[in-house]
């Protein structure tokens, strides 16, 4: 008899397995564009933040089903929970994760209307996720 915990590694796992390998086509696509390999790599580490910890945090969701998880992740989860977390690093998540799903776009993972869904959600809910990060950050630095 397995446990839930168990049961769920396992599935996490699987998930992961599969995560890394549209990592991996991700970086050789990176590189392909000619970009740097610093910024490669900070594009790779934000991405595989989002698809290897926050998707598979709750819900163990499928990577196609991250374009609309966005606002949730950076409008919360994100400030939250990664120590780091600022309104640039936000930014080049959003930045970091568009990327991604245009590299999934162009190989027919995700659908163009997925893809235009989480553009526009970028684009409207930027400044909402900015407030939330100030307001964290002011939350913070009152309780000092």
């Amino acid at each position: 008899m397995t446990s839930d915990y168990e049961e769920y590694e396992k599935e996490s796992n699987a998930i992961r397995e599969i995560n890394n390998a549209y990592l991996t086509g991700f970086e050789k696509w990176l590189k392909n564009k000619g970009l740097a390999e610093k910024t490669i790599k900070n594009h790779v580490m934000n991405v595989d933040f989002y698809i290897n910890d926050f998707l598979c945090y709750y819900d163990m969701q499928d990577v196609r089903q991250g374009c609309y998880s966005i606002g949730s992740f950076l409008g919360s989860w994100f400030i939250r929970k990664a120590a780091w977390s600022s309104c640039a690093h936000i930014k080049s998540n959003a930045a970091s994760i568009k990327k991604f799903y245009g590299f999934m776009l162009e190989n027919n993972i995700v659908e163009q209307e997925d893809y235009d869904g989480l553009c526009e959600d970028i684009k409207e809910e930027m400044p909402d996720w900015l407030d939330a990060m100030n307001d964290y950050e002011e939350m913070l630095f009152e309780d000092f």
